[in-house]
């Protein structure tokens, strides 16, 4: 399916967006291995979290969806029964990736890949230490999906020095912690996003600078309520459309305000962006509030690397196209996990920003470009990747004329009525 976007005159409304998809997922984990049944709300009913669900489904755990609501019927850590199918975590990476960290310490075999894409992403990352903790796992020569996961009686205890910022890395091992043991130590140098800590619990430690987070074996895991917040990623889409669509004023509420997660708001209070963030509360562990944007005439002139990159990698796409329609130079480095997601975004940014007319320097680790007026409508490949696709469906709103986006059905995977969104709020 392809996608047309008109000229929008001015975006005008309140909208809010989906269900956090990192909470989604460690949502159903974590209820999966805990006692009773977990109740959650605001689930992203989108393509990876259900495969999430799918891969605990194969493995004995069942599910409903009743009144805006899911219940995950939750077995204990060793409730978990083999799977006579490959378990398949579709697109996600996230799925394959934290699910290896429950597996690695299961007393059955375990086989588990996913799509087209997904068996091109490294699992290196996470094959390292499990192996350190005493899992048997198995890949291709290019440590990639199929992963093959063997029983094992337990697993051991390990100190673990992230080598980069990786939230997905930290919560394999975390969840491999549940059945290893002793006390697992994960320590961080930099921070990465802590939902999973949060939602078990866990209360990190600083020292030396280092964060560190400890999760000892065995701990009993009792069923509870998750309330799953707006993602601000998503909201960052909308964030954007604001800033850039002339005499716009949009309101997202019930945002998602974790700190490890809103590095983009720095930046765009750097580009010069009016953006009010108001009615913060905390519930369920998790800060939410509601996001007001407007129209800004946005100057750009900065360089994104170093520390911030981890906090922002999922925003760059739209980030881009919020320095695209600013004025002045804007370059990102140290983002070379960028080429490890659903598609390479380093080069699907930057081939869709020379079909807007720009002239873009593309790095091993990111890009860089200097803005231009008169920016010009196009026709832009979404690589599949549901973040490239909605990044320049907003772009598109402020090019004169008509673009397209092809395959643009792949805002599913996030962001299942994310056009639907989009015209809500045209005027």
């Amino acid at each position: 399916m392809d996608t047309i976007v008109s000229t929008a005159k001015y975006l005008k409304g309140e909208i809010s967006v989906p269900g956090d998809k990192s909470i989604s997922h460690r949502s159903v984990m974590i209820g999966a291995i805990s006692d009773g049944v977990t109740e959650i709300s605001g689930f992203l009913k989108a393509s990876d979290p259900l495969s999430t669900i799918s891969c605990f489904q194969s493995l004995g755990i069942e599910h409903k969806f009743e009144n805006e609501k899911l219940y995950i019927y939750g077995k204990g850590l060793n409730g978990l029964k083999h799977s006579s199918t490959v378990l398949d975590a579709g697109n996600s990476g996230t799925t394959i990736r934290l699910m290896s960290g429950i597996l690695a310490g299961q007393k059955f075999s375990t086989r588990i890949s996913g799509d087209q894409y997904l068996v091109k992403r490294p699992m290196k990352r996470i094959i390292d230490p499990l192996v350190k903790m005493g899992a048997k796992i198995s890949s291709t020569d290019k440590f990639t999906a199929p992963l093959t996961i063997q029983s094992v009686e337990s697993l051991n205890a390990i100190d673990y020095e992230l080598p980069i910022a990786s939230a997905q890395v930290k919560s394999a091992v975390l969840f491999a912690g549940l059945y290893a043991s002793g006390t697992t130590r994960v320590i961080e140098h930099e921070p990465s996003r802590d939902h999973t800590e949060r939602m078990l619990n866990l209360k990190p430690e600083k020292e030396n600078g280092k964060t560190i987070i400890s999760i000892s074996a065995g701990i009993k895991l009792d069923a509870r309520q998750f309330v799953v917040p707006s993602d601000p990623s998503s909201a960052a889409f909308f964030i954007v459309a604001g800033l850039i669509v002339p005499n716009s004023e949009i309101k997202i509420i019930n945002v998602g305000m974790n700190p490890t997660r809103i590095g983009f708001l720095s930046v765009f209070k750097q580009l010069g962006a009016n953006i009010i963030v108001e009615n913060e509360r905390i519930i369920g562990g998790e800060p939410l509030a509601d996001i007001i944007v407007k129209s800004s005439s946005l100057k750009s002139n900065c360089v994104l690397n170093g520390d911030i990159i981890p906090n922002i990698i999922d925003e760059i796409p739209i980030l881009s196209i919020a320095a695209a329609n600013a004025v002045g130079k804007f370059e990102i480095r140290d983002a070379q996990d960028l080429r490890n997601k659903e598609t390479d975004r380093i080069a699907a940014i930057c081939f869709n920003l020379r079909k807007m007319g720009l002239v873009v320097d593309e790095y091993k680790d990111g890009f860089a470009f200097e803005s231009k007026k008169d920016l010009i409508s196009s026709e832009f490949n979404s690589f599949d990747d549901h973040r490239i696709a909605m990044a320049f469906g907003i772009a598109a709103l402020a090019l004169r004329g008509d673009s397209k986006i092809l395959n643009s059905e792949c805002v599913s995977i996030s962001f299942p009525k994310f056009w639907e969104s989009v015209n809500t709020l045209q005027r």
